[in-house]
């Protein structure tokens, strides 16, 4: 049910407003993310566990394996900035 070694696992409620603006920050910098309800028991469940008995969400997982727990879109940027890969560019150089 978790998997997605290259995705951040976002764990959360629809009705969250946390939750919404994590997940409109991933949709807008194209993060690749795989979102679990946790108003489903067994990923409340899930989600306490990984967060170390914490009760709030969002919880995320990075491919890292780093666990947030209700983190700043600031705070999710700079986790993250070290997992991006190097874009490809073709450049040119001028002679």
């Amino acid at each position: 049910m978790f998997t997605g070694d290259d995705q951040v696992q976002l764990f959360g409620a629809d009705w969250c407003s946390d939750t919404r603006q994590i997940t409109a920050w991933l949709t807008r910098h194209q993060v690749p993310f795989a979102a679990h309800d946790t108003s489903i028991e067994e990923v409340r469940t899930r989600a306490v566990e990984i967060a170390g008995g914490r009760t709030e969400i969002p919880v995320l997982v990075t491919p890292d394996g780093t666990v947030l727990v209700e983190p700043t879109p600031m705070e999710l940027a700079a986790t993250l900035a070290g997992l991006r890969r190097p874009r490809r560019t073709s450049r040119r150089e001028c002679r």
